[in-house]
Parts: C-alpha cells; sequence; structure tokens
C-alpha cells in the first residue's frame, strides 16, 4: 500500500507542477538526479525511506513528462480562423447541453487533415443529437479563463482542453445534414437517454421532472436558475448532477440482484459490468461517472474471483491510471478533484466518524450520519479553494437528503418507465404509478428551498492559496492514519490478552 502511495502522489506532484508551472526538461532532469542518488543511497545503506524516496521522485519526473505531452498547441488551421467568421461540417461528439437560452454542442470537425473539437453555442433549435452531421457557422474564439465577482479564477480552456475542446463557435447557426448512422452505438444510448427523460415528464410535472432526470442521469435543464440556486446554496448541487454516487448506487443495485439469480460469479461479475457500462454511456461518461465505474469494475472482479475487495487501493489505482489517461483531470476538472475527496473520505474517515457515533444506536442512521459527514469533510477544503462558497448548512440538508437519495433514483427510474410504457395509451395509469417518485422529488425540492431560505445560509470567502488547501489535506490524513494505527494497536492489545 505504501509503495501504490509513492507511485500515485509522485506521478500525481509532477503532473500538478507542470499544469501550474511551464518549464522545460532541466526540472526533469534534477528530479532524476535526486531519485538516482536516493536509490543509491538504497544500495548502500539499504532503507525503506530511501526506496520510496527513489520511486517518488521517479514518478514525480514520470508525471511532468506527461502533463508535457499533453500540452499540445492550438491546429494551426483553425488557429488562423480565429475572430473570423468560419464554416464548418463535422460531427456531434456529445450529447448537447441544452440551456434555457442556448445548446452547447460539441462538435468534432475535420480541417485540411488537422481535426479539432469546438463548442457551439447556437441557438436551441435546430435539435441536434450525437452522430448527426451538420453544418455549422460561427465566429471562431479561443476559450479564456475567467474571474467572478470574488476574484476565483477559473480556467475555462483547460476545462474545455480536458474534453478535447480547444475553440468555441459564438453566435454560431446549426443545419442537420443527416441524422446519425444506425449502427452508432452512443447514438443509440444517447436516444435511450433520451427516451426515459421523455418518459419522466409524461408523467411528473416540472420541475419535479427535471428534478427526477437530474437524479438518476444528471442534468439540471429544466429546473429554473432559481432552484438551481438553492441547490447550491443549501449544499445539495451534487444530486443534480451525474456524480459517482449515481454509478455506485445503481452498482449496488446490480450487484444485489444479481445475488438473487442463478449465475456464477464470474458471469454475475460480467452481466454486472455491462450493466455498469451501459449505464456510463447513457448517462453521459464524466470523469466523475468513469472514476466510479472502474470502482464498481473492480469490486464486480473481487466478487468474481473470491479476492479481497481494498477499497482504498482501488482508488488510489483509478486515480492513477484516469490522471495517465488525460493529465489535465487532476487540475482543470473540478468534479473529478471533489469526487476522490468524497470517495476518500467515505473510505477513511467514515469508518472512524462512524466509531464516535456511539449513541446512534441505529446501524443505518448510524452509517447514513457517518458517510454524509465523512463526505462533506473531504470534500470542503477543496470545494471552498474552488468556489469559495460555504453553506452552513450543507451538513443539515445533506443528513435529510442523502439517505433519501437511492429511494428517489429507483423511483424516479419507476417513472421513467411507466412514462414509456403506459405514456401513449394509458397516461393516466404511468401518472398513478409516478406518483411516489412525484413525492420523493417534491421532498428534495422542500429541503433544497427550505435550507437556502434560512437566513445567513452561505458564505463566500475570499480566495486563499492552494498550500492553505494541502495543510488541511495533510491534516485529514494525520487523523485518519493515527486513528487506524491507534484502533490496529488496540485491537492487538485485545487479542493478546484474550489469549
Amino acid at each position: 500500500m505504501i509503495l501504490i502511495v509513492a507511485i500515485v502522489s509522485g506521478f500525481a506532484s509532477g503532473v500538478f507542477l507542470r499544469s501550474i508551472f511551464s518549464f522545460g526538461w532541466p526540472p526533469i532532469i534534477f528530479v532524476f538526479i535526486i531519485a538516482a542518488f536516493l536509490g543509491a543511497a538504497t544500495f548502500l545503506k539499504p532503507r525503506r525511506a530511501y526506496s520510496l524516496g527513489a520511486v517518488f521522485f521517479v514518478f514525480v519526473a514520470l508525471g511532468i513528462l506527461r502533463a508535457m505531452v499533453a500540452d499540445t498547441p492550438l491546429p494551426e488551421t483553425f488557429a488562423r480562423d480565429v475572430k473570423h467568421r468560419v464554416s464548418y461540417e463535422g460531427v456531434v461528439a456529445a450529447d448537447p447541453d441544452v440551456r434555457d437560452a442556448n445548446q452547447r454542442v460539441k462538435i468534432r470537425v475535420l480541417q485540411d487533415t488537422e481535426k479539432t473539437e469546438v463548442l457551439a453555442v447556437a441557438p436551441r433549435y435546430p435539435s441536434v443529437a450525437v452522430g448527426d452531421t451538420i453544418y455549422v457557422s460561427g465566429t471562431l474564439e479561443i476559450p479564456q479563463a475567467f474571474a467572478d465577482d470574488n476574484g476565483h479564477v477559473f480556467r475555462y480552456d483547460k476545462y474545455l482542453q480536458r474534453d478535447d475542446v480547444r475553440f468555441i463557435l459564438n453566435f454560431a447557426y446549426l443545419h442537420v445534414v443527416s441524422e446519425a448512422p444506425w449502427y452508432s452505438i452512443r447514438a443509440a444510448l444517447a436516444r435511450v437517454k433520451h427516451t426515459f427523460l421523455h418518459g419522466i415528464a409524461t408523467t411528473l410535472p416540472e420541475p419535479h421532472a427535471s428534478l427526477a432526470g437530474g437524479v438518476v442521469i444528471g442534468g439540471k435543464s429544466g429546473l429554473g436558475n432559481e432552484l438551481k440556486d438553492d441547490f447550491t446554496r443549501s449544499g445539495l448541487v451534487q444530486i443534480i448532477v451525474l456524480s459517482g454516487y449515481n454509478v455506485m448506487v445503481v452498482a449496488e443495485w446490480i450487484m444485489a440482484a444479481l445475488a438473487l439469480t442463478t449465475l456464477s460469479k464470474r458471469w454475475g461479475a460480467g452481466a454486472g459490468a455491462l450493466a455498469v457500462f451501459v449505464f456510463v454511456g447513457i448517462a453521459g461518461a464524466s470523469a466523475t461517472a468513469i472514476r466510479a465505474m472502474l470502482m464498481a469494475l473492480i469490486a464486480l472482479y473481487a466478487r468474481a474471483t473470491g479476492r479481497s475487495y481494498a477499497a482504498g487501493r482501488a482508488l488510489l489505482l483509478v486515480v492513477f491510471f484516469m490522471v495517465l489517461w488525460n493529465p489535465l483531470y487532476l487540475v482543470f476538472d473540478p468534479g473529478f478533484g471533489l469526487s476522490v475527496a468524497a470517495t476518500a473520505g467515505l473510505i477513511w474517515l467514515a469508518p472512524i466518524i462512524e466509531m464516535l457515533l456511539v449513541h446512534i444506536k441505529n446501524a443505518f442512521l448510524k452509517n447514513a450520519v457517518a458517510t454524509t459527514l465523512a463526505a462533506q469533510i473531504a470534500v470542503l477544503p477543496l470545494l471552498l479553494y474552488d468556489t469559495g462558497n460555504l453553506s452552513i448548512v450543507a451538513i443539515p440538508a445533506n443528513l435529510l437528503v442523502m439517505p433519501m437519495l437511492p429511494l428517489a433514483m429507483g423511483l424516479s427510474a419507476l417513472a421513467g418507465f411507466a412514462g414509456i410504457l403506459f405514456g401513449s395509451f394509458a397516461p393516466l395509469f404511468g401518472i398513478v404509478l409516478a406518483f411516489p417518485a412525484y413525492l420523493a422529488n417534491a421532498f428534495l425540492i422542500v429541503v433544497a428551498r427550505g435550507s437556502a431560505s434560512l437566513p445567513f445560509t452561505s458564505f463566500t470567502l475570499p480566495p486563499f492559496p492552494f498550500w492553505l488547501t494541502l495543510v488541511a489535506y495533510a491534516g485529514l490524513i494525520y487523523l485518519a492514519v493515527s486513528k487506524r494505527v491507534s484502533t490496529t494497536l488496540q485491537l492487538r492489545l485485545e487479542r493478546k490478552a484474550s489469549t
């Protein structure tokens, strides 16, 4: 485990340094020299600290190299057209982000042997879908970083680049040349998603329908700015966007259902893995969803092979391979960082908090309180650094909502299927079946609105240096490690006394 920590922390440190500072080969050579000295010291006087230090600095250098490779220049063919009105023919690469006033469409474009992806900001109509070939025209711009009213800088350019988007087409107009081919898997998954959302809209009114779609597969369109702000101020915004929690709930449902079948462990794990893949594909394969999917697949593999599942080791390996695949996730994808922090809190902080809740006798309630507190504490330093928003009611609001969320997801899924099956010929029956989902989502809305309406609900902190965030996480890590060590020693003493 310590070796994995050295590898992952070293690689992440290298990626982080190269993402923040732009430099060439000299620092890499210097880091390799440090690693060589520590490696030589290991041969002269074998010590674990020397060998782990050598491994750490080797992976720091490799992380810097990987970030350098990812730092590619803008495609020259397209860069020449910046600030000009252009026209391209391309393919819709992702499900459009439909908002109240416009839609944002990610388009893959090929021009003079160079290809790139652009984000077209266009009117809501005509509607386009994944895989459609479209003609688009607009003013080509390079995304820019910006600062909010409180001075927090958001690297919007790098945020888009993590999904390979290098340009924005403002004031764009779309024209569908041809629809997606029938054999396109991504287009088929997107059609399933929209069929499901249409089913929910058939059985539930707004904003309950939009919220039901959000808690199952993510999405905030249709909620309205006021309700979205209420979810943000109350610290509940994570339930209306696709998060790792959604994927993990689905994975747990799948594993519970497979346990009731006659399938062997290997075939059951294969079926579960396929179902998780399909769900993530339908919902949209964000970095957070992919991370949670990989965690779920590791759990399914452990069940199939009978090997123990070390959640902490799995999280570290998933983070390593995702950052190796795309170094921009680490620094420029806030959702990825918050998801990793929340998962780490559930793994290492939740057991500590649960031991402290001795006055709570109900096991389910104790687990719900411990996991909610652990996730909120773990994400707080990074959330404050990214946004500066401190919600005073976040913890009590989450304590009310999180135990209800799996039920809301299940009932919302039932409402969607009811709309698909009965919406065309027996809509009243579909509405009756969806009524429990209406009540569950109404409860979420009441909690969000009620929490946000309280006085002094949230505060905005001024920007602070990142090293304070690192200090906060160092303190949490020290707490988790010291508590684990003390618990282990206590168990050993108890075992020795019993013998």
